[in-house]
């Protein structure tokens, strides 16, 4: 059975889709590819349901810097390309980049940085599939589904939890000035 919960967090209510004994969906508040809602299923508490409770649980760790894998049973559903790019975002370790072009030389067989930018664009599982952590040439930040302040926001949040492991210091991929997101606005 589909279904669904509401968690809040830090960069804002997130919708979290699960069906049967996998998580399906993450999306964001105005998240530009979110699906219909009438195909999530009932709402359900978060609490009573095992993969949700989970899935949320491992998301405020992420968020507060305290985990940097998920360990959760997850499916997505897309065409062979988009699942291809999908594996091949699982793979960026955590706190590190990639440019749309060297994606889609990694993932060969002629595959160019536009096409991987939209099966980018549409992965259902934002952050447990880190397409943050995509950018544009140079560093430079350029689309995301969540807005590209909690994309700066999430790659600032790896770079610090990484220093905070001990790993040396990386500079977030950011070039332009955006704010950290803030869920009120301000």
């Amino acid at each position: 059975m589909t279904r669904h919960a509401l968690v809040p967090t830090s960069l804002g209510e997130l919708t979290l889709v699960a069906s049967g004994q996998a998580l399906t969906g993450v999306s964001f508040p105005g998240h530009w590819t979110r699906p219909n809602a009438q195909t999530f299923g009932p709402r359900v508490a978060v609490a009573g349901d095992a993969v949700l409770a989970a899935a949320g649980r491992q998301l405020r760790e992420y968020l507060a810097g305290e985990r940097v894998a998920f360990d959760l049973p997850a499916a997505t559903q897309g065409d062979a390309f988009q699942e291809r790019v999908w594996a091949a975002l699982r793979e960026i370790p955590y706190g590190e980049t990639i440019t749309y072009g060297e994606l889609a030389k990694a993932l060969g067989q002629g595959a160019l940085p536009h096409e991987v930018g939209q099966a980018v664009g549409r992965n259902p599982l934002s952050i447990i599939v880190p397409c943050h952590r995509v950018v544009g040439k140079n560093g430079k930040l350029t689309g995301y589904a969540g807005g590209l302040e909690r994309k700066r926001t999430l790659l600032a949040l790896e770079a610090r939890s990484g220093q905070a492991q001990g790993r040396p210091e990386r500079r977030c991929p950011a070039q332009e000035t955006l704010p950290l997101f803030s869920p009120s606005g301000q």
